[in-house]
């Protein structure tokens, strides 16, 4: 047993002695593994809980000396232009800390997506659920679109979006507790358990909103009356590809351009509308130029760096009062519009396979930090088991919180008006309207 536990210990301590291409390495985990399954070793019972006890703490110790940079230069795609002379930049630098803080984010919003997949299958999630692309537990592509955009904005600022709402939620500041109970239909939730997956809503975040289309008006009205009231504030307005054909829009467009409002128009287009390809529901499929006479850019919404120096191209663009200007995120969804279609009758799966093993957000980003010492495997991997941690956590509350009373069904119909009697569904019934 003494001569087992020293072959151990001289794994443990040599990766540290031993840096491979400048880099400490850690122990290697297939070396332990075949330690631990060497029957003539006699591993005692308490080693699969200690042995990954010590790892990880190894892995933190190893992590915490490591000299890791602390920003990085990246190469990223071109923007195609529409009325501009300059676009973004093509170069961006990363630091190390916005690095780790855009691929938690990213992990979160995709395992809590996953989870409430999950939730929805057991029947504990009712109604409409629209995921940002976690249905059949494959990964994501949307998260990119969510947290570059806030990685571009201010907190002051303004956004609002369609029913695909869940990680902008997250993004703009409500935590992963709220958004699940509100899912679950409980008291702890974000809209009291009364908006569910469409309908939730922050500090400047105004939702979620069910109507297709009708979310593009609302944010001309939000920059409106950002420029009003003289703020230095944007309001970025979302709506999808299967929206773009709406008359509302362009109509939103033309007041937009007409009084100069700091609003960013941005299509989602993630190339599929409810069961229908983009090249079969619109004549031109160029969303970014579809402002006409509002200038436009076509973004790679996989890549978040890309998305976040769009976002701040635009937005200062904006602030500086030239008027709106549209954006188009390049993006995509491996499943069906929403939980009732499977997404696979319309497209094929060598298609969606290509696109998972080409344009993954999270790995992108993940492999340009490794790459680039911002990072360590072992670093992410163990944020990976915190957000694993935090998600699991919070759908144990989400279903385990009280639903909200009936009586409480009419309140918050309208804000600082004394209590007054809202009709039920038949005239005899009668709810007290609590602001």
């Amino acid at each position: 047993m003494r001569k087992m536990l020293a072959a151990v210990s001289r794994v443990l301590s040599g990766a540290s002695q031993k840096p491979r291409h400048g880099l400490a390495t850690l122990p290697s985990l297939v070396s332990i593994s075949r330690l631990k399954q060497s029957s003539h070793l006699g591993l005692p019972k308490c080693w699969d809980y200690s042995h990954s006890l010590k790892t990880r703490q190894a892995s933190r110790v190893l992590v915490a000396s490591r000299n890791f940079a602390n920003d990085a230069t990246f190469e990223i795609k071109k923007c195609d232009l529409h009325r501009l002379e300059e676009g973004p930049p093509v170069t961006t630098v990363l630091t190390r800390e916005d690095g780790l803080k855009y691929y938690r984010m990213m992990q979160t919003v995709r395992r809590m997506e996953l989870k409430a997949d999950q939730l929805y299958k057991q029947k504990i999630i009712r109604g409409f659920c629209h995921l940002c692309d976690g249905q059949f537990l494959l990964p994501l592509t949307q998260e990119a679109c969510c947290v570059g955009l806030e990685a571009g904005i201010n907190p002051t600022d303004h956004l609002i979006t369609a029913y695909r709402a869940h990680g902008f939620t997250f993004t703009r500041g409500l935590s992963v507790r709220e958004i699940l109970a509100e899912l679950t239909g409980r008291k702890g939730g974000c809209a009291k358990g009364k908006g569910g997956s469409m309908h939730m809503y922050a500090k400047n975040f105004y939702g979620g909103n069910g109507i297709v289309g009708a979310q593009v008006p609302l944010g001309a009205g939000i920059a409106l009356a950002c420029k009003y009231n003289g703020k230095d504030e944007v309001c970025l307005t979302l709506y999808g590809d299967g929206a773009a054909n709406q008359g509302q829009i362009f109509e939103a467009y033309n007041m937009a351009a007409l009084w100069k409002l700091p609003c960013i128009f941005i299509c989602e287009n993630n190339r599929y509308g409810m069961g229908t390809s983009v090249e079969r529901a619109a004549a031109s499929t160029d969303y970014y130029k579809r402002g006409d006479f509002i200038p436009g850019l076509r973004v790679d919404g996989m890549d978040i760096l890309c998305v976040r120096e769009a976002t701040r191209f635009a937005a200062a663009y904006c602030r500086s009062g030239k008027g709106p200007i549209l954006m188009e995120l390049q993006t995509y969804r491996y499943h069906g519009h929403s939980m009732s279609d499977p997404g696979v009758s319309y497209r094929t799966r060598e298609e969606i396979q290509e696109v998972r093993s080409k344009s993954d957000p999270i790995m992108l980003l993940k492999d340009r930090m490794v790459n680039s010492n911002l990072a360590s495997v072992e670093e992410l991997k163990e944020i990976d088991v915190e957000v694993r941690k935090e998600i699991e956590d919070a759908a144990q509350f989400a279903t385990a919180d009280p639903e909200p009373p009936l009586e409480e069904l009419g309140y918050h119909i309208y804000s600082s008006d004394p209590p007054f009697e809202v009709r039920g569904a038949n005239q005899w019934i009668k709810f007290k309207s609590v602001s």
